[in-house]
């Protein structure tokens, strides 16, 4: 029965890279099951995702690990492995709009996200229905801007107590802190409802109206302290015209965010993305 692993690695690219690992992997007696790798010729970094069988290992998942340390020490790499019969455990953070978080509910409950919703967090009562529909608990944290830290760090202790993995922002219309962000640095993914880095901040499909664009877009990305800055998993666009009204840009709009934060949140569950440089490489 397969016992798959991923390997991720980011490192200044140089000869040898693939062989080693390669060589390490096969070593151990793991069975590669299929690799993937690009280099910046730009920023000189390599970058490899590598997923593999360790059902017939010669050694023990210590071992393996020990040896691709070894391996990464000499070549100067970042590295991270999962074990793929890890489920994340993921939280949902919501406002008052429901689209999104309809979305990821579904898409979970058919198989298509590999991970668990032991929890949703609010600011507003209004979904609490939608919790309840698909059992999962919901927790009410209004916010002011006496309470904001208050309320976060209570958030941050539920999130602890569920063992959570990633953070998911359903349009959840509050400004995390650095605090925050600072705890699950790299786990937080945020939908922005237009294609960044165009119309940041609130209110973009007004904006995007009031400027006439022919295509309006969604983006998804890691939430950074620098809002609406951090690294971009992905973006889509729809075309649009002076036919449309806000209203017509909101409801294409809507299609876009579910889609887009869908593929962001798939793709870091299935280990496909390495950040650098405030940019990131999503393996295919």
């Amino acid at each position: 029965m397969e016992q798959t692993a991923t390997l991720l690695v980011c490192c200044p690219d140089r000869r040898g890279l693939v062989a080693a690992l390669a060589q390490v992997l096969y070593g151990h007696g793991a069975n590669i099951l299929d690799a993937d790798q690009h280099t910046d010729p730009v920023a000189g970094q390599f970058f490899q995702r590598i997923r593999f069988d360790m059902s017939e290992l010669h050694t023990d998942r210590r071992s393996l690990e020990t040896a691709i340390g070894e391996v990464a020490h000499r070549f100067s790499m970042s590295w991270r492995i999962s074990d793929g019969t890890q489920r994340y455990r993921t939280a949902i953070f919501v406002s008052k709009y429901d689209h999104c978080l309809y979305d990821l509910l579904l898409r979970q409950r058919a198989g298509e996200l590999a991970t668990e919703f032991p929890l949703i967090v609010s600011n507003h009562p209004d979904l609490e229905p939608v919790a309840k529909q698909f059992d999962i608990p919901f927790h009410h944290l209004p916010i002011t801007k006496e309470t904001k830290r208050e309320q976060e760090a209570k958030a941050l202790s539920l999130l602890k107590d569920e063992g959570v993995d990633l953070v998911v922002l359903a349009r959840y219309m509050q400004i995390l802190t650095d605090d925050f962000l600072r705890a699950f640095q790299g786990q937080v993914i945020n939908i922005h409802h237009s294609f960044l880095p165009a119309f940041m901040g609130s209110k973009p499909y007004h904006r995007a109206f009031e400027r006439g664009v022919k295509l309006i877009g969604a983006t998804a990305h890691y939430a950074t302290a620098d809002l609406d800055e951090g690294p971009i998993i992905e973006q889509d666009v729809v075309r649009c015209s002076h036919r449309d009204s806000v209203e017509d840009l909101v409801r294409k709009g809507r299609d876009l965010e579910k889609v887009v934060l869908a593929r962001a949140v798939r793709w870091h569950l299935d280990d496909r993305i390495l950040v650098y440089d405030n940019k990131t490489v999503v393996f295919s």
